[in-house]
């Protein structure tokens, strides 16, 4: 199967031109937010824009539910599609994605800046921040029952092919106002994210705690950084530092995201110093 991601921050049209892309590629099967679509059909899944929280949303469109991303794996398996476009905020989201329905890694990246202009991406984000407005790659018929009460209009444009193909492709889309944008915001106390990272980090081998925890947001971007002191004492045999602090940054990656629903773009682990147990070094 060839993997294709369509890369992009929220909110900047990605779902809008996902339809076209998929047309231009021959890609039949689009996953845009825990949906598997072909044509003008969910053949499995369930959106994330149902989700009642936006914590909650995150999670469905990340498949961190275990029942949903086997049931898109079983229908992938049935299916066995040549190609596949996965919708991802960053190229990271897209691997995680993959890797949880036991696929490769995207062979081909696009990036929404590649197939929009800037005043398409900036017009996209305002009506996503001033109306809510949230696009389905799906005709207003094809999801009326799945989103009551959720629609507020059809969609239906025609773009121009690139030279040389004679004809305009018409798209039809849905526009929705999912629940959770209406609940406000959610939030996770620093302080929260400090004892679970120090929590995960007693549990990897060859690391005696976490010191400096610190959340960064840069760019559109959530950074985490975590320095940590290590212990000679508990390495395993057979593995050097620039493992352990490999195995950390993995743990965490998968542990946080799993228990906050919240992406992380980077996570930055540095050891800033050995312990030593004098007292064993002595006997």
């Amino acid at each position: 199967m060839e993997i294709y991601a369509l890369v992009g921050r929220r909110g900047t049209g990605k779902s809008h031109h996902a339809p076209l892309l998929a047309y231009q590629y021959q890609i039949d099967y689009i996953l845009d937010d825990g949906l598997l679509i072909k044509g003008n059909q969910v053949l499995a899944g369930r959106s994330a824009k149902r989700e009642n929280t936006r914590y909650g949303a995150i999670k469905r469109a990340l498949l961190q539910d275990k029942d949903h991303a086997r049931q898109l794996r079983e229908k992938l398996a049935e299916l066995e599609p040549p190609r596949l476009l996965i919708l991802a905020t960053s190229e990271r989201m897209a691997q995680a994605i993959a890797e949880r329905l036991g696929l490769p890694h995207p062979h081909h990246y696009i990036h929404i800046e590649e197939i929009a202009s800037p005043e398409e991406i900036n017009k996209a984000r305002r009506l996503r921040q001033e109306e809510n407005r949230h696009v389905i790659p799906l005709p207003t018929f094809a999801i009326k029952k799945d989103f009551p009460g959720y629609l507020i209009d059809p969609l239906r444009s025609f773009f121009s092919l690139p030279s040389g193909e004679p004809r305009d492709v018409a798209v039809e889309r849905s526009i929705i106002r999912p629940v959770y944008s209406n609940l406000g915001n959610f939030y996770i106390a620093e302080h929260v994210v400090t004892e679970l990272v120090s929590h995960i980090m007693g549990q990897v081998p060859g690391i005696h705690r976490a010191g400096r925890v610190e959340i960064k947001s840069q760019g559109g971007k959530m950074i985490l950084n975590v320095d940590v002191v290590l212990s000679l004492e508990q390495m395993p045999p057979g593995k050097n530092m620039r493992q352990i602090l490999k195995e950390a940054q993995q743990r965490l990656k998968e542990e946080l995201e799993y228990l906050t629903g919240f992406y992380l773009d980077e996570i930055n682990v540095t050891a800033r110093r050995i312990h030593l147990n004098l007292d064993e070094r002595k006997e």
